[in-house]
């Protein structure tokens, strides 16, 4: 947990997911503005039930003993995706907002590599361990956030996501791409959008990149979590 100097009203916050020291720029401003910034490493666990449920506990520690708003900005980066989308789907009246950088959004893509990412087999073992699945089951199952997403339109949650189009790590037509073209266009349009990198580094096979428009993010947390905090506030 990282303490801004003055703590904005309504103590908002901004609960990340993996790598908390990538793309941290849009932290550090909102941090200067108030924002709390939370971090718990459930890395390993590829937003599977257990880590859900640490995640339950992490939330309520936060909220009903330290006075956290009740509706939290989650991001996410690459991985992490599958965590922060697992846990508002679990919890979609929780979130204010959904902010993702090259997220993974179905285990299959990465690190399963059962499609144009190479995957990791090291890590698809450890997700399978993860969720108690046989590879059978796991290529059989249907609660990735890919295959949920309605949920998070039908909740009306803002989402915006950062992509690489060259990503051969977390392929966006894969991931992004696919999960976005599930949800409704009438939820699409209004609450669902990409800021598009051409290109990734060489050395990352596409999955990293210079940040360009950290500040259309902060801008998105703030008008999400401030304005529905005031709004619930008033009610």
């Amino acid at each position: 947990m990282v303490i801004p100097e003055k703590v904005a009203s309504g103590k908002p916050w901004v609960w990340r997911a993996r790598f908390p020291d990538f793309h941290y720029e849009m932290d550090v401003e909102l941090l200067k503005q108030g924002f709390h910034i939370a971090y718990l490493d459930v890395a390993d666990l590829f937003g599977s039930p257990r880590a859900i449920s640490y995640g339950n506990q992490f939330y309520d520690e936060l909220t009903k003993k330290h006075g956290f708003q009740k509706k939290v900005a989650l991001e996410g980066v690459s991985r992490g995706g599958l965590f922060i989308y697992n846990w508002a789907i679990a919890n979609p009246e929780k979130v204010s907002c959904i902010y993702a950088d090259t997220p993974v959004c179905d285990f299959k893509s990465w690190p399963g590599g059962k499609g144009a990412s190479e995957g990791s087999e090291s890590r698809w073992q450890a997700c399978l361990k993860a969720y108690g699945m046989t590879e059978a089951e796991a290529l059989a199952y249907k609660g990735n956030p890919v295959d949920r997403i309605q949920v998070i339109a039908e909740a009306r949650i803002p989402v915006l996501h950062i992509i690489s189009e060259n990503d051969q790590v977390v392929p966006p037509a894969e991931n992004t791409r696919l999960m976005f073209s599930r949800v409704p266009e009438p939820f699409r349009k209004d609450h669902f959008k990409i800021i598009s990198v051409k290109t990734g580094t060489e050395k990352s096979k596409g999955h990293h990149f210079t940040h360009p428009q950290p500040g259309q993010v902060v801008s998105f947390i703030r008008e999400n979590t401030l304005q529905k905090d005031a709004k619930h506030t008033s009610d």
